[in-house]
């Protein structure tokens, strides 16, 4: 990795909300996949954790090509959603997790990350950019959310503002442009981003991107090694990296994001006050 993680001197960066991301890989074994969310859940709650996000895909594994997603899937009120609203209430935290949702088409699913709190789901983002690329077929198996009926989904916690985004979305600047649009300050990404060669490198310079060129922080929560790249990482509104897991680690990295940072950076480099144009959805 061409980066490096800098820790979070207090005096530059105050104490705020803890948010923590974790991560772990996922099988097509959904019970064993609920057990390690909920461990996730303990442990980010014993690190004093406002908001804990889980990879893409936590309550079942993508598989293979052929895996049937639909026999998986769940609705928004099955066994992997009431676990976390489970988890959630007697932890206090608000949860964000990557799921495969029903839908009304045979054999298709959504890819849709939920955000639960200790009230029950605060917000459900069904993926709009499917990964049909590298050999992929994404959209094989998945319905794209449709922007102009589900929009992009953000969050209240702690007095802050969180937006959410999946994996490839990472791919589309616009879509950070969307969530800041609709106040985000912190950006918080559930992701499966597949080995390949230079992937584990897009993926940090990326993630480091949408948060300079949106001034907010990203949190982001990845699976690891073999599969995947692994490398779930924090970093603030300038780009600097303030926690970082390796490729084949379980765990969680965190961040203590503030309202007062995100305000200073943007009051520093206006590069929103400064843009020129707007993101609207594409009319297809």
């Amino acid at each position: 990795m061409p980066v490096g993680t800098e820790g979070c001197d207090p005096r530059i960066y105050p104490a705020g909300v803890l948010v923590a991301a974790a991560q772990f890989e996922s099988t097509l074994d959904k019970d064993l996949n609920r057990r390690r969310a909920v461990a996730s859940v303990e442990a980010a709650s014993r690190r004093g954790a406002s908001l804990l996000v889980l990879p893409e895909a936590a309550m079942c594994s993508f598989g293979t090509p052929a895996t049937d997603l639909a026999a998986f899937a769940e609705k928004l009120d099955g066994p992997f959603v009431t676990t976390l609203g489970r988890a959630s209430a007697e932890s206090g935290l608000t949860v964000v997790a990557g799921m495969f949702e029903r839908t009304r088409r045979a054999r298709r699913v959504y890819n849709t990350v939920v955000a639960v709190g200790p009230e029950g789901v605060v917000g459900a983002y069904r993926k709009y950019h499917l990964f049909d690329a590298l050999g992929w077929r994404e959209s094989e198996r998945v319905l794209a959310g449709d922007p102009r009926r589900d929009p992009v989904v953000v969050v209240d916690v702690g007095g802050l503002r969180m937006g959410v985004m999946t994996c490839y979305d990472l791919r589309f600047p616009e879509m950070t442009r969307a969530l800041v649009d609709a106040g985000a300050e912190v950006v918080l990404v559930a992701a499966h981003w597949v080995v390949g060669r230079g992937k584990a490198d897009t993926w940090a310079t990326l993630l480091r991107a949408r948060a300079i060129e949106s001034t907010s922080y990203v949190v982001a929560s990845a699976q690891p090694a073999p599969r995947c790249t692994g490398h779930s990482m924090a970093i603030d509104p300038t780009g600097k990296v303030l926690d970082l897991l390796s490729a084949t680690a379980s765990g969680m990295v965190t961040a203590s994001p503030t309202a007062r940072r995100v305000r200073e950076v943007r009051a520093a480099i206006p590069v929103l006050a400064n843009r020129r144009f707007d993101v609207v959805p594409r009319l297809e």
